[in-house]
């Protein structure tokens, strides 16, 4: 009875008992909800905020075809018409300046004219095809110009212009690098699509290009622009001494009338360029503060035109600013007298799933992307370009962070036979002087003088040496030699791969004496209008030959760090000179100077120029220079020259070799 009256567990009561367990599922997935709820609004903030500042939202970039559809999505290839056409007319000017177009006969109908190729094997044409492939870059940056034909035109420009760029690395510059880059860019898109000739002979279907075409040339300013900040953001550049003097410039004369001419030199030079050129691409990049840094922009690109010589690189930039803008925004300016209100729209149906060839393409765009923006790190591959700077100009995007001041270029040619030395005109053979300062190069030219010698005449021995003497200063640094003298350049080892041993190296551990070397060169001007001073850094063993001319008194060596011998031709004995120590030196005789010790010494000789006392000259300063506030016609006129200079050229150039036309010889005189 008692077991009958027993119940048996029901399904209620079950369910009931294990409610606890079945409570911490519904919690757990109450949490997760709640989390996904809050990454859900964490991820919408994030999608607007980057909607709002770039114009594009962040799931374009989460996936290589989300990516690929972002880069293929079609827009107005009006704004790329427009800077096509603005590239092009800037290289038909650069060809007469920079390219040298308007002294080809000073640069290739020399026969014995050195040239310092990227890769040794290169060699310059002979004049009249030289002059050829200068015709046929001039056509092809005509045909970017105006459109015609334009996968032609780009290659018809590209090919001579890498060509004489690799074949000069003296000539290289970071905006003839640039403007290489943008060349080749341009070959692979459809510039042409707008304001062109071909658009006009064969016209479109659609104006909508891929916006990847905007994209990679953008990125290839982006970079420019950044690269220059970073490399400017280092004590090098941040402690002022890279450009001095500019302060005087009349773009700034505003500033002088509330800061001082140092304080310009610091603060506005030096300070506010190294974060503008770091900021700019990136609030030019942001919808929110485009409009409001253009007017910075511009006004920076259009100073940089009146301080520096860098002929179309301001225009250049300047023409690329309005890619930033909306793409169609020439259209809208042609057409505003008919529909001021109307704008274009874009095509709205959705783009399919990208295929392989499309996704390859955004892979080479990716890949060329990585690679302008590991070059101007990659020093530590190609350790023979590196000497004062890291890696050879131009690619590296360190724009105007160094200035150097040359006091002496010595080049002896010793016959070994016969033991005589023979002193060269540093610039018999070549007008360039960054060979001066890097050491694959300096190799290059001892070995076209070599090559020069044996056909000139008279023809020198076989069994020579070369030896380079060179005093160089960088920014405001002592005067100090860039290369061993006691190497024989034509047997010194070089690897575009090792470090150079007889480079000798930048002597860094002076650099606290900058500030010093500044107070004592004031002192020292302040003397009278006919002093001056040279401040001196050798390395322990060299011995300084100064020959000390007829003009100069009241001449002295003072010693500022380390320990010399000093003697002079005319008196054998030799004086021992601590720091802090002086001596009087006679002028028109030669004065030998030997580091001893250690360590490298640190000297100055200050002297009085006695012509100029006598005949009453004085060196202006800087602020009492007068400069032409805007030589707009001067420039007009030169550059008009520059182009009738370098049309004879290709004229004389084209009769040789279509009539037999003598071509006029230019002779250079040799010392």
């Amino acid at each position: 009875m008692a077991n009958s009256k027993r119940k048996l567990p029901t399904k209620t009561s079950a369910t009931k008992n294990s409610s606890p367990h079945k409570a911490l599922p519904r919690s757990r997935e109450k949490a997760h909800t709640e989390a996904d709820s809050t990454d859900a609004k964490d991820s919408s903030l994030r999608n607007h905020f980057f909607r709002d500042c770039f114009g594009h939202e962040l799931s374009n970039f989460s996936s290589l075809s989300n990516f690929t559809l972002w880069l293929q999505r079609p827009v107005d290839g009006a704004a790329l018409g427009i800077f096509r056409l603005l590239y092009g007319a800037a290289m038909l000017i650069d060809i007469a300046e920079e390219r040298g177009g308007g002294q080809l006969d000073v640069r290739f109908q020399e026969p014995l004219h050195c040239h310092f190729p990227l890769f040794n094997g290169m060699r310059a044409l002979t004049y009249p095809l030289m002059g050829c492939v200068y015709l046929c870059m001039w056509l092809g940056a005509w045909g970017i110009m105006v459109g015609y034909r334009f996968r032609i035109s780009c290659l018809a420009f590209l090919i001579p212009y890498w060509y004489i760029f690799l074949l000069d690395k003296p000539t290289w510059n970071n905006h003839s690098y640039l403007f290489g880059l943008v060349g080749i860019l341009l070959l692979f898109t459809q510039a042409e699509s707008y304001c062109s000739l071909d658009s006009w002979l064969n016209p479109r279907s659609s104006r909508y290009i891929p916006y990847w075409n905007y994209f990679i040339i953008k990125f290839q300013f982006f970079v420019l622009y950044m690269y220059a900040g970073l490399k400017k953001f280092s004590l090098e550049w941040l402690s002022g001494y890279a450009m001095t003097n500019l302060s005087y410039h009349w773009v700034f004369a505003p500033f002088r009338q509330v800061i001082d001419p140092e304080l310009i030199d610091l603060l506005i030079v030096h300070w506010f360029t190294a974060f503008f050129d770091l900021s700019i691409a990136f609030f030019m990049t942001l919808d929110k503060t485009r409009l409001l840094v253009t007017p910075f922009m511009l006004s920076f690109h259009l100073m940089n035109s009146r301080l520096f010589v860098i002929g179309m690189f301001p225009w250049v930039c300047l023409a690329e600013v309005p890619l930033f803008f909306s793409f169609d925004w020439p259209r809208r300016i042609s057409d505003w007298s008919k529909t001021p209100l109307l704008r274009p729209k874009y095509p709205t149906k959705e783009l399919s799933k990208p295929g392989i060839l499309a996704k390859m393409r955004t892979c080479l765009i990716l890949g060329y992307c990585g690679l302008q923006l590991f070059l101007p790190y990659s020093h530590f591959i190609t350790k023979g370009y590196n000497n004062w700077t890291n890696g050879l100009y131009g690619y590296s995007w360190d724009m105007m962070v160094h200035s150097y001041d040359t006091l002496q270029t010595t080049i002896q040619v010793v016959d070994n036979e016969s033991r005589q030395v023979h002193n060269l005109n540093p610039y018999a053979f070549t007008e360039y002087d960054r060979w001066t300062k890097y050491a694959d190069m300096a190799v290059q030219y001892a070995r076209c003088i070599e090559d020069n010698l044996r056909e000139g005449e008279p023809k020198m021995a076989k069994n020579i040496s070369i030896y380079f003497d060179i005093w160089c200063s960088m920014n405001g640094r002592f005067q100090q030699r860039s290369f061993d003298p006691r190497v024989d350049l034509l047997q010194a080892k070089w690897s575009p791969f090792e470090s150079t041993s007889w480079s000798l190296p930048l002597l860094n551990e002076l650099n606290h004496m900058r500030p010093k070397l500044r107070t004592i060169e004031t002192e020292v001007l302040a003397w009278n209008n006919y002093s001056d001073v040279v401040f001196v850094a050798d390395f322990p063993g060299l011995t300084l030959t100064n020959f000390i001319s007829p003009d100069l008194i009241n001449c002295t060596l003072t010693i500022l760090e380390g320990n010399v011998r000093y003697r002079n031709e005319r008196d054998p004995e030799a004086y021992f000179l601590t720091a802090g120590k002086s001596i009087g030196l006679e002028s028109n005789i030669t004065h030998l100077v030997t580091t001893i010790g250690q360590k490298p010494a640190s000297y100055l000789f200050t002297y009085t120029n006695k012509t100029m006392l006598e005949q009453g000259i004085t060196i202006e300063s800087p602020e009492a220079e007068e400069r032409s506030i805007l030589p707009l016609w001067q420039e007009f006129q030169q550059r008009v020259t520059n182009y009738q200079q370098f049309l004879s050229h290709i004229g004389n150039c084209l009769m040789f070799l279509l009539y037999d036309v003598p071509i006029p010889q230019v002779m250079k005189e040799r010392d």
